[in-house]
């Protein structure tokens, strides 16, 4: 190449705007489509919720607190019918993911998140806690969240905690598992 083609390389910028109206036009019909897609999950996620309005409202706190077996503080990664980790449960804010505060007492676990709805899940109504990898929507590591089941009315949940060291999960386990064993014999 000579001097004087690269300098006319050089030159070369990119071509004007002419059409503001179209490009105008296209940014707008985007921005329409990326809001309807945002509405029709909102609706999709009233409409779960609707689906799920005959579970009952969740227990709420004690008026006296126990004494407080264990502790953890991590993340609520939301709960989902038993043994089917894919079918979440929105009603009464429980498809929320928010931190969390859980404190183990004689009266159960007692679930406290910050801009979402506290409960309580009953010492009676726990049924089992393990570990897994995965609750609707969020997979992790093997063995990355603790999954704790028990029965709300008619239903069984598996409700997904993940400490923020976790460390701490096979100690909630084993103290759940037991506490659950020593239970059985009563009725639920």
């Amino acid at each position: 190449m000579t001097l004087i083609e690269l300098a006319a390389e050089a030159e070369k910028k990119s071509a004007e705007v002419t059409d503001w109206a179209g490009r105008i036009g296209w940014v707008a019909g985007l921005l329409l489509f990326i809001a309807f897609v945002y509405w029709l999950m909102r609706q999709g996620w009233k409409w779960r919720g609707s689906l799920q309005s005959d579970l009952p409202e969740l227990p709420g706190m004690p008026e006296t607190a126990g004494e407080a077996t264990l502790k953890l503080s991590g993340r609520y990664h939301g709960s989902t019918t038993a043994g089917q980790w894919l079918d979440r449960i929105v009603a009464h804010g429980l498809g929320i993911r928010s931190r969390v505060e859980l404190t183990l007492t004689d009266a159960g676990i007692e679930v406290v998140r910050p801009g979402a709805n506290d409960f309580l899940i009953p010492a009676a109504a726990l049924r089992e806690a393990r570990l897994d990898k995965g609750i609707a929507g969020k997979v992790l590591a093997e063995g990355g969240l603790l999954i704790v089941t028990w029965a709300h009315g008619e239903k069984l949940l598996d409700s997904g905690f993940r400490s923020d060291r976790a460390a701490e999960h096979a100690t909630w386990i084993e103290t759940l598992n037991s506490m659950i064993k020593t239970t059985e014999g009563t009725a639920r």
